[in-house]
């Protein structure tokens, strides 16, 4: 049994208390590291809970969050100073009331490090040493699911919560368990004779968790001490790709800005001589960190930054990148809630040309935002010209295009309950052809002539000259 006093003992972790004095027998089951305002529904009693404070914006927050750690019935709490400032007082007193022991982390010390020595001391029997011999040997997820795998009896899986295979080989059914897992009440999850269990990062979100998934009755503790152990391969893998991330920023700011170096950038990254592709992901609710995982994910090979509240990746021109964003998308959507997450693809281009397919990546989202749905990937070989650059005017200015040259139109339908609009939109949606139009309509040619000409005697316009059908046209379009 591992106690909160023993934790304070480790010289190597140079944890700190700062109240919970009377409550340091209590034992610590597992380690939990997040940044919501309230993890309760991750919580199932005895965690040491890792906190950098990410949630903290004044004295609420803190009792928000104590009191859900409390109700859980937590072994402590664990938390981050930043550089710039201590613990805050709130937090301490809201500790104090709810009898949570607060422990404070130095600012230089990873909550990796706390979570590998906790782990170290809470797989005391030989099979956890031996799994755990695996990570410290460096040899891989893969490895650790074999091991794993070996010592349950059970075969184990370790999933995204896109859909993909991270490692342990083919698994039917992916979608049907991201789904259980994304909308389970609790954790870990029992689904038709599988175990699924978060394998978290330090954020603690789910849609941004792996899953592992282990077959067979394995016991929970066991599932749940394998799912820790795949979650530093995890944090190994991350801190990878944020080496690899390193030209990304750059390279992004020299194409937004339209820099001279955006050559060099490209030659940092290796992608010098590639036909590339830009994206852009917005989540309704600015999570950044939703849009680079679902980037990550859905093209392996991309460069990701955010830029403020928006996500931007540079990839090579696949094709199938549009399809694969968007069966991501597909996968992740049960678990999105009231978030919306839209993502606009530029057509692909050469180095040369990444200034205006950041652009396009850019107007596409935004044309995304007009559209339903929960996700929205728009690319921009996909939709024409003029939806392009419609999407780039802001929404105000449309709206002020479209009652300038529509107002008379708009305010005859309103008063009369005609539809002239209507019958205006067909009409050059068919080309100005009347048969076509009509046809359309289901109303005689004639019918259809006095209508086109009530429209063009309200706006004062000649429909047989082409500037006017396209101003009309864009402006219709503008709605």
């Amino acid at each position: 049994m591992l106690l909160l006093r023993t934790l304070l003992r480790m010289p190597e972790l140079r944890l700190s208390l700062h109240t919970g004095e009377d409550q340091l027998d209590r034992a610590v089951t597992r380690v939990y590291g997040t940044e919501l305002p309230d993890p309760s529904r991750y919580l199932s009693g005895g965690e040491l809970v890792l906190s950098g404070l990410l949630w903290h914006h004044g004295p609420q927050d803190s009792e928000t969050f104590v009191r859900s750690l409390a109700a859980a019935r937590v072994a402590g709490l664990a938390a981050s100073e930043t550089e710039d400032r201590a613990l805050p007082a709130d937090l301490v007193d809201a500790c104090e009331r709810h009898h949570v022991p607060l422990l404070e982390v130095p600012v230089d010390l990873s909550f990796a490090t706390i979570t590998e020595r906790v782990s170290v001391e809470l797989v005391g029997l030989s099979r956890h040493r031996r799994l755990l011999s695996v990570v410290a040997e460096g040899a891989g997820l893969p490895a650790l699911l074999r091991a794993g795998a070996h010592e349950l009896g059970a075969p184990c899986w370790v999933l995204s919560t896109t859909g993909r295979v991270v490692a342990g080989g083919e698994l039917p059914g992916r979608d049907a368990l991201v789904r259980e897992f994304l909308q389970a009440d609790r954790l870990p999850k029992a689904v038709g004779g599988l175990t699924l269990v978060p394998v978290s990062d330090r954020g603690g979100s789910r849609l941004t968790s792996w899953i592992l998934v282990v077959g067979g009755e394995a016991p929970q503790e066991a599932a749940t001490e394998l799912a820790s152990l795949a979650a530093l391969e995890r944090l190994r893998e991350a801190q990878g790709r944020q080496i690899e991330n390193r030209t990304a920023a750059p390279l992004v700011a020299a194409v937004l800005s339209g820099s001279a170096d955006v050559e060099s950038r490209l030659a940092a990254a290796g992608l010098e001589r590639a036909r590339l592709r830009v994206i852009s992901a917005t989540t309704s609710d600015q999570r950044t960190d939703l849009a680079a995982a679902v980037l990550e994910e859905a093209v392996p090979q991309a460069l990701v930054t955010p830029v403020g509240d928006t996500v931007y990746a540079v990839a090579k021109a696949d094709d199938s990148v549009p399809d694969d964003v968007r069966e991501a998308l597909r996968v992740m959507e049960p678990g999105l809630g009231s978030s919306r997450v839209l993502v606009g693809i530029s057509s692909p281009v050469g180095s040369r040309g990444l200034r205006g397919a950041a652009e396009e990546a850019m107007h596409a989202r935004r044309l995304g935002e007009r559209r339903s749905g929960r996700t929205c990937v728009v690319a921009g070989e996909e939709i024409a010209l003029h939806q392009l650059l419609l999407a780039g005017v802001p929404e105000e200015l449309r709206t002020s295009l479209r009652r300038r040259l529509l107002g008379p139109v708009l305010d005859y339908d309103a008063e009369h309950g005609s539809d002239l609009t209507g019958t205006l939109k067909v009409f050059l949606d068919c080309s100005g052809s009347w048969t076509a139009a009509a046809a359309k309509l289901h109303v005689h040619v004639n019918t259809l002539r006095y209508r086109v000409g009530r429209v063009e005697e309200l706006l004062g316009v000649d429909l047989a000259e082409f500037e006017v059908r396209v101003d009309l046209f864009l402006a219709l379009q503008s709605g």
